[in-house]
């Protein structure tokens, strides 16, 4: 049985996480159950934007889209998309994560950010990051992740480059001054 619950909160890579696709990496988790968790990279940018995923869907957007990044959101179905956003709008297959944060799949969400008329705050990633059961737990008690309560300040307005420090500092941790040696600062 689990001892807590982790949805609605970020995953912040200690730095001495050694697999590429979480290196410093702040995770957003939308679901956290006894059957494992599903969470979404939010600072590893890709080199896509969201004009190039309309184009692919053959969706034409009627407001610029070129300058809009697409994230690597994780290492599960690469090729799905997963857009995060704030929960005041739903579309046809969101999941709403918590009060103030949703989840949708669905390629309505696309359509409305190409007519300008899509949520006021959003994150765009291809795939997720998927624990088993236990498994993050487990991670979280090897050190491998710190949690904090997310923040979507840190989630749709901070600079990409400045999300891992920020979500860090959350809990007054300065993760430039930790060292992966036990004993040494």
């Amino acid at each position: 049985m689990r001892s807590a619950n982790f949805t609605d909160q970020f995953l912040i890579a200690m730095p001495t996480l050694a697999d590429p696709n979480f290196h410093h990496a702040v995770t957003y988790l939308c679901e956290h159950t006894d059957e494992g968790a599903m969470g979404i990279v939010i600072n590893h940018p890709t080199d896509l934007t969201l004009e190039m995923v309309l184009d692919h869907m053959g969706i034409s957007p009627k407001v610029p889209t070129d300058r809009i990044p697409v994230y690597n959101g994780g290492p599960v179905q690469p090729d799905r998309g997963f857009i995060l956003h704030p929960a005041d709008r739903l579309w046809t297959s969101t999941m709403q994560v918590s009060e103030h944060i949703a989840v949708t799949t669905s390629r309505d969400i696309l359509e409305a950010m190409a007519e300008g008329s899509g949520p006021d705050a959003y994150l765009i990633a291809l795939g997720y990051a998927g624990w088993g059961p236990g498994q993050l737990e487990q991670e979280i008690g090897d050190n491998a992740w710190l949690t904090c309560q997310a923040d979507a300040d840190i989630l749709f307005r901070q600079p990409v480059e400045k999300r891992w420090q920020a979500a860090a500092g959350q809990l007054g941790v300065d993760l430039s001054l930790m060292s992966g040696q036990a004993g040494h600062a």
